[in-house]
């Protein structure tokens, strides 16, 4: 018996973990795989955006949330490799600010922008991402190594058919609706029951006293329920937000280069897990404009990333490459 135990001590010993880390404006999240991509541990800890939070504390996160999903794994050594994004990693002088304390991590480490991490999911991380939550981006890489992106520039600059977004609309309308200067719509009371408001001059008070984005990006379920239930406004609130969904996604694979023009495509966020019309629609507009190959909705970011890791090396280039930028469009 006790030879047994040695056995399976030494087996623990030499288990092989990898580690794929979603580093977000809210929270961050570590999960760790085996050598054969099944979950072992995951955990969370703090906001890790580096834009918002700064380096110091953006990098104290990422350790904590790792080797607390490390011990729930049960690991007695350092994992073989990490995929780190992390919000707010946006350029190549974040990148040397934020690469040498997470080094040490793993044996190979890779940090990107949290919006890589769904490339993951796709084979050999190649193809267009689409990410819709509260904020929205899109983001490809091809086999070369050159990514490209549209979008991301946060909710006062852009961030269109995001929740946000979605969400702001929808007070617009309602408010338009309450003067008479626009049509009826059911998202004025759904919003004032949402936020437990009485009457449309509320809203003033409401948005005007340190409402956060999240709060205006909630919204968008109320926009959804409303569309399905036949309202009007909020059908063309939610088609604009599909219409420009898909721009973005279409101006970033014709940045790029694809096997018989075929994109493979990732999609992630909320908005687009959880709204499966919504999602419909998208995938309607791009289809008409470009053949799609696999079609892949990332629920979990860190765990494709975590299983990615497994062959991090072949799937991706070296960080140096110099299409690798995620400056916005408009700089390049």
């Amino acid at each position: 018996m006790m030879g047994s135990t040695a056995q399976q001590h030494a087996v623990m010993c030499d288990e092989e973990f990898y580690l794929g880390i979603d580093g977000g404006g809210s929270k961050t999240l570590a999960i760790a795989v085996d050598r054969h991509g099944r979950e072992r541990g995951r955990a969370l800890a703090g906001s890790a955006n580096y834009a918002s939070v700064g380096q110091e504390e953006a990098v104290r996160q990422v350790w904590l949330a790792a080797e607390r999903a490390l011990q729930a794994a049960g690991a007695k050594s350092r994992p073989r490799a990490a995929w780190i994004g992390l919000a707010g990693l946006d350029r190549p002088a974040d990148h040397v600010v934020l690469y040498p304390p997470l080094a040490a991590l793993a044996d190979q480490v890779h940090v990107t922008n949290d919006a890589e991490l769904p490339l993951a999911a796709l084979e050999q991380a190649v193809g267009v991402v689409l990410i819709a939550g509260t904020g929205s981006i899109a983001l490809g890489r091809d086999a070369s190594g050159c990514l490209r992106r549209a979008g991301g520039w946060g909710y006062l600059l852009g961030d269109e058919g995001s929740g946000y977004d979605i969400g702001h609309q929808a007070l617009q309308a309602a408010t338009r609706a309450a003067d008479g200067r626009g049509p009826h719509t059911s998202l004025l009371p759904r919003i004032l029951a949402d936020w437990g408001l009485e009457r449309a001059e509320d809203l003033i008070g409401a948005v005007y006293h340190g409402l956060e984005t999240a709060a205006v990006a909630r919204l968008a379920t109320c926009v959804f329920a409303a569309a399905r239930e036949g309202d009007l406004v909020a059908r063309r609130i939610v088609g604009n937000a599909a219409t420009e969904l898909a721009l973005a996604a279409l101006v970033v694979s014709n940045q790029l280069e694809f096997p018989d023009n075929v994109v493979p495509l990732a999609l992630a966020g909320s908005l687009l897990v959880r709204e499966a019309p919504f999602r419909a629609q998208i995938l309607r507009r791009l289809r008409a404009r470009r053949r799609l190959g696999q079609v892949v909705i990332v629920e979990e970011p860190a765990l494709s990333a975590a299983k990615a890791a497994i062959h991090l090396e072949s799937v991706l280039p070296s960080q140096n490459a110099s299409c690798s930028s995620l400056q916005p469009l408009s700089e390049r």
